[in-house]
């Protein structure tokens, strides 16, 4: 998802959040994002990509999903949202995906069109392509400065450790 969570893509620090949106490790790792985001504000731009797990049976479909709402101004807004569900997600499948952009006021019936046209399936292959290229293998998966920090397996110490990443870079800069 090109949209960031600063809206600056100029910014000193890039943080890249592999997640996949229908992984309750993702759903609590966005404490630690809202964190980061609070502590840097617009000296880090933290961008979704996308790494939908095989064993998550609607991953695909909610990336898809992302990149819509990212067309429509509210990618994470979105991301967040559908993350706070994923319980429902995997009990209800798709429909969710169409509810929760109706709540956030964007046009369901474009989604609904977009799942079905396929408009944003290279944009999730291409991310789950490079993902597994960077040797990823479960979510959340941080990227910051060509450092890959795996929380697939635990999330304890990541945060300070892009935190000690993101201030040495801005030391630098």
């Amino acid at each position: 998802m090109s949209e960031s969570t600063t809206g600056n893509p100029s910014s000193p620090v890039v943080l890249e959040a592999w997640f996949d949106l229908q992984c309750p490790d993702c759903t609590s790792a966005l404490d630690d994002v809202r964190a980061l985001r609070a502590k840097y504000g617009e000296r880090l731009d933290v961008r979704l990509r996308h790494f939908p797990l095989p064993k998550h049976k609607h991953a695909y479909a909610a990336a898809q999903a992302a990149e819509e709402a990212a067309d429509q101004g509210k990618g994470w807004a979105y991301a967040e949202a559908l993350l706070a569900r994923t319980g429902e997600l995997a009990e209800r499948g798709e429909p969710v995906l169409l509810e929760v952009a109706e709540e956030l006021g964007l046009d369901a019936e474009e989604f609904d069109t977009a799942l079905i046209d396929g408009r944003h399936l290279l944009t999730v292959d291409a991310d789950q392509a490079e993902g597994q290229a960077i040797k990823i293998t479960g979510t959340p998966t941080y990227v910051v400065d060509d450092e890959r920090l795996d929380g697939g397996q635990s999330q304890e110490g990541l945060r300070a450790r892009i935190e000690e990443i993101a201030d040495r870079l801005l030391a630098q800069g």
